[in-house]
């Protein structure tokens, strides 16, 4: 049965033994975010600051820190399943092309359970603020020395699209400027932005709600790279196995979770573009200050006992990693969909996601690598990976002994590096020359033959006598040796 909400998760992990309770009265100013990156380094537990200095509420934090929480959130001992499900339905026999595939998927999840369920009230409706709401409640989180101040790091931002109705759900970076206002994150690339410049282009407010804490199904469908098109609470009721309870919000025209901690409602002005950042990001560097649009508050729902769920970020390997780990392997399936060679895929954690893609193939023909280059970087989110490596399906792309050793014995540097300037790129990228604006690099480590130019002899693999290795593998244990792992 998926969770009914974050608290049902924070006890399946103080059963598990995975939260920590700090009854220690912290900070919310740097002191917080310090204790969470010495617990994150050392693979640590979830932990809950029951006393936060200034505030009448708990922060929840770390809560998907590890491959084990992860898989204990999103109830499932493979991430991949999580991927069949979409593929299954995007599977369905329908005489139509892709386009027409995903916009079937609401009929389809309506068969399934899949789809969001509207109801009347819930939790988070206990206690509704539309006279004079304020942020001043939240206790949002100063994590770096340079930090322009306090930020909201984990709040889930629901926009529609103005033509088509289709729900966004993305997280993004908000700075509290005051009691009413904070900045709005929104990158150029993200779907949210894209909601946001449809309206702004005619001088028009986009309505904004923006949920702090629900269920981790619901959590993790909204950093997702969903396929364009597809409304992330129906991508979430996949996830969660169910449809997820959907309330109306009170002062914007938005639909929510039920079963969110805090709900802020309110609107973005195009009108209203203030300076955001520096923030410490998860590059291991401050982004520098920029202009983005304005968030205005116009109402709050809330829990009468919220728990406030936040995150940090900095130089990998920290929370996100982990969460980013579950991407990969949930999409690899939606991947082999698109691209039917395709074996395996690795985004290694100290890449931050976008930087470094390693993908392995079955490779059939000449220049099969680079057309699987092109596919993934136009892909959705894939479009903003920075370096992709392809290598053959005998490479274990998690190793990156393996892969290094493929791109040693397997590429030409003259033949095999592919570089395209002036693509879009992460904003957040450090090394790019021009914010949102750089270079590409694929690198194809796969065997080649002549045809690809590679006219020296075969050469032949070195590979151990079979006969040898299955008497050594049998009699192992006379020569007096530990057990050792068949590789």
């Amino acid at each position: 049965m998926p969770y009914e909400s974050l608290r049902d998760f924070l006890a399946t992990l103080e059963n598990k033994g995975e939260l920590v309770h700090v009854k220690a009265q912290v900070s919310a100013e740097l002191e917080i975010a310090e204790i969470l990156r010495r617990v994150m380094t050392n693979g640590g537990p979830a932990l809950l600051f029951d006393n936060v200095q200034g505030y009448n509420m708990p922060v929840a934090a770390n809560l998907f820190g590890s491959e084990n929480r992860m898989k204990l959130a999103l109830e499932v001992d493979d991430f991949t399943k999580l991927g069949t499900r979409v593929t299954d339905l995007l599977s369905t026999p329908i005489p139509s092309g892709m386009l027409d595939r995903i916009k079937s998927l609401p009929r389809l999840a309506e068969l399934t359970g899949y789809a969001p369920k509207m109801e009347k009230k819930g939790p988070v409706s206990e206690v509704i603020e539309t006279a004079n709401p304020k942020l001043n409640f939240l206790p949002a989180l100063k994590s770096w020395p340079n930090d322009a101040g306090p930020f909201i790091t984990f709040g889930m931002v629901v926009t529609k699209n103005p033509e088509t109705g289709t729900r966004n759900l993305g997280v993004y970076r908000m700075q509290v400027y005051d009691e009413k206002t904070a900045g709005m994150h929104w990158q150029i690339h993200k779907r949210g932005a894209l909601h946001y410049k449809m309206l702004a282009e005619k001088g028009r407010k986009i309505e904004a709600a923006v949920v702090i804490g629900s269920d981790p199904g619901t959590i993790y469908s909204s950093v997702a790279p969903v396929p364009e098109g597809l409304d992330k609470f129906l991508y979430a009721g996949m996830v969660r196995g169910r449809g997820v309870p959907l309330i109306k919000c009170n002062t914007v025209d938005l639909e929510v979770p039920s079963n969110a901690e805090i709900v802020l409602e309110g609107y973005v002005d195009p009108s209203d573009i203030r300076t955001e950042g520096p923030f410490g990001d998860h590059t291991g560097y401050y982004t520098e200050p920029a202009p983005y649009p304005t968030f205005h508050l116009t109402g709050v729902m809330r829990r009468s006992d919220p728990i406030y769920l936040a995150t940090i970020v900095g130089k990998p390997v920290l929370e996100d990693a982990y969460i980013g780990k579950a991407v990969e392997k949930a999409f690899l399936p939606l991947m082999k969909f698109l691209q039917p060679e395709i074996v395996d895929v690795n985004f290694p954690s100290s890449g931050w996601f976008q930087g470094i893609a390693i993908v392995s193939i079955k490779k059939r023909y000449p220049g099969q690598a680079k057309k699987v280059m092109m596919g993934l970087w136009g892909t959705g989110q894939l479009s903003l990976t920075k370096i992709l490596v392809v290598v053959d399906s005998d490479v274990n792309v998690h190793s990156l002994d393996d892969v290094i050793w493929a791109v040693t014995t397997r590429a030409d540097p003259a033949r095999d590096i592919l570089l395209i300037p002036n693509v879009p790129t992460d904003t957040l990228d450090p090394a790019s020359p021009l914010q949102d604006l750089g270079s590409k690099m694929g690198i194809d480590a796969t065997l080649k033959g002549p045809e690809e130019g590679h006219t020296r002899r075969s050469l032949e693999l070195i590979l151990p006598d079979e006969k040898t290795k299955a008497l050594v593998t049998n009699r192992w244990s006379e020569y007096g040796l530990p057990q050792y792992p068949e590789s």
